[in-house]
């Protein structure tokens, strides 16, 4: 239990050096560990943060892919149907530059995006911990106090035969025990008549 000692301190702040190891576990199954980390992380966002993680929420989907082919079809079909007038002609050398902008753009936000989703997955991964170290020491506690039951109630049972015998009247004791009669030499009065 001395181990679990200096693993639930990193749990719970308000365990002091001196307290009974049932007080610990007291105190442990009385704290509360889990925290809802996606509410806690969400706060803390910033303005800048949150477009981040929508754009990327939003570059990520299939309705992002159809709108943008969308676009990429309807700038080359409106270039080439104007052909002389075109804002962008074949080549399509300013669409090329609108895509590498976007592209630009785009990867950054998505790694940052992904950066605050690894320290949600880490925060979250913590939590659990917690609960599982908290979890695993109460039933390791239960377990110790069953296997003592356990123990205790297999030396009252000992005692409790041990007490039988010394109960039973020494005349039971010296009893001896009534002869059996074999089937056949049994008489009945139906027998006896004949």
């Amino acid at each position: 239990m001395k181990d679990n000692k200096i693993l639930v301190s990193e749990i719970i702040k308000d365990i002091k050096k001196d307290m009974s190891d049932e007080e610990v576990l007291s105190l442990l199954a009385d704290s509360k560990i889990s925290v809802n980390t996606a509410s806690e992380t969400k706060k803390g966002y910033t303005l800048g943060q949150r477009a981040a993680d929508k754009i990327a929420k939003f570059a990520g989907s299939w309705a992002f892919i159809f709108s943008f082919v969308g676009v990429l079809v309807l700038w080359m079909v409106l270039n080439a149907l104007l052909a002389a007038g075109a804002f962008d002609p074949y080549p399509f050398i300013l669409l090329n530059l609108v895509l590498s902008c976007v592209a630009a753009i785009q990867a950054p936000l998505i790694m940052m995006s992904q950066n605050r989703q690894e320290e949600k997955d880490r925060r979250r991964a913590e939590n659990d911990y917690k609960v599982n170290l908290k979890t695993e020491i109460l039933i390791e506690d239960l377990h110790n106090k069953v296997n003592r039951l356990l123990a205790r109630q297999e030396q009252l049972e000992k005692m409790l035969k041990a007490g039988e015998g010394a109960l039973r009247s020494p005349s039971e004791e010296k009893k001896p025990a009534e002869p059996s009669v074999p089937a056949d030499k049994k008489t009945s009065p139906h027998s006896a008549e004949k």
